[in-house]
């Protein structure tokens, strides 16, 4: 019997997901949800037969990751074989081979050949590649890029990262370290990187990063800042970006002005990347997006500041939310079924 099922598997730095779904039913899938309502496993009709998601133990490394990744999957699969495997993985990818270079939140994945282990486990091939670039294929096949022939998705969360989808195909770049939007330099004299450069959009922009700027004008500034210091119950060390987008939004001006900051930077570094590829859409997604039409307006204004008159800059959220990794993961293993399709055709 020809195996009818995908396994979509995300690797991420602290918590993995792995969902099954039935081939015949996402051939025929288009989502129904609205603009602003989020596409997420275990809502969308009969599509997932089931989803499951686990936090990694402490201590976690590449052997322990993988075990419980593929015990999941197993639970899941129920004893068949899955068609095809599409895996999100949080770090470089080569996904040409299928082996992960490495993370940079677990020890021991350095060169771990993972399509190999998943086809020795699971008698399946499968797809690799890296959470950004997976990301973005899932919000182009299945959320906001639907419709589009070229987008830019970005995570602004942790850190800032991107995919790029250009004429309907992922784009990697040469080595596959295209989408480093977060390591975009929009201030030469700005502060420094944990990549070795000063006013990178991820210095400005990501949460931890906004979190110790706030902290650093606490302390800097005793008599401002009194909502954000009441929200941490007056331990700055509690700071993090969500407490930030609650303070700003009841009106904490300290607060306000380092979401501006990153906001504007962010914004700026999108405009830069509109003028030099000039895609149709760019797509935002992560927890730091959650930060309140204030944040959006003064991205959206940033960029188009930045952008020459004549280029458009759509700026949309993303539709798939934290979900958007698996989805792509859902694509990646969807386009290893079509082209075995069509090899059993051609002979």
């Amino acid at each position: 019997m020809e195996p009818r099922v995908i396994l979509a598997l995300d690797f991420g730095g602290t918590k993995h997901t792995a969902g099954v779904l039935e081939v015949r039913a996402l051939w025929n899938y288009s989502p129904s949800a609205q603009p602003g309502e989020e596409i997420t496993p275990g809502v969308t009709g009969e599509l997932w037969t089931a989803v499951r998601r686990e936090f990694a133990p402490p201590g976690s490394s590449a052997q322990t990751d993988l075990r419980l990744m593929f015990d999941m999957a197993s639970d899941l699969l129920a004893g068949s074989r899955p068609a095809a495997i599409g895996v999100s993985f949080g770090g470089p990818v080569d996904s040409q081979q299928g082996v992960v270079r490495l993370s940079h939140h677990v020890p021991g994945w350095e060169n771990i050949p993972l399509a190999s282990l998943l086809w020795e486990e699971f008698g399946a091939p499968a797809r690799v590649d890296n959470d950004a670039n997976a990301a973005a294929l899932g919000e182009y096949r299945f959320g906001a890029g639907r419709g589009c022939s070229s987008l830019l998705y970005i995570t602004v969360s942790t850190g800032v990262g991107s995919g790029w989808i250009l004429d309907g195909e992922p784009w990697r770049g040469h080595g596959g370290m295209a989408g480093e939007s977060g390591h975009t330099v929009v201030d030469p004299s700005g502060p420094l990187c944990l990549c070795g450069k000063h006013g990178c959009v991820e210095r400005f922009a990501s949460g931890p990063y906004m979190a110790a700027d706030a902290r650093e004008l606490l302390a800097r500034h005793p008599e401002q800042g009194a909502l954000l210091r009441a929200l941490a119950g007056g331990d700055l060390e509690k700071i993090d970006a969500r407490m930030l987008s609650q303070a700003a939004e009841q009106g904490d001006e300290l607060a306000w002005s380092v979401l501006e900051r990153g906001a504007r930077a962010l914004g700026t570094g999108i405009g830069n990347a509109a003028n030099l590829v000039n895609p149709q859409r760019f797509i935002l997604g992560g927890g730091v997006t959650k930060s309140g039409p204030r944040w959006w307006e003064t991205v959206r204004a940033a960029a188009r500041s930045t952008a020459l008159p004549e280029v458009e800059v759509d700026i949309v959220p993303a539709r798939l939310g934290d979900h958007a990794p698996l989805w792509g993961a859902v694509a990646l293993a969807q386009d290893l079924v079509t082209q075995g399709s069509q090899t059993e055709r051609r002979i």
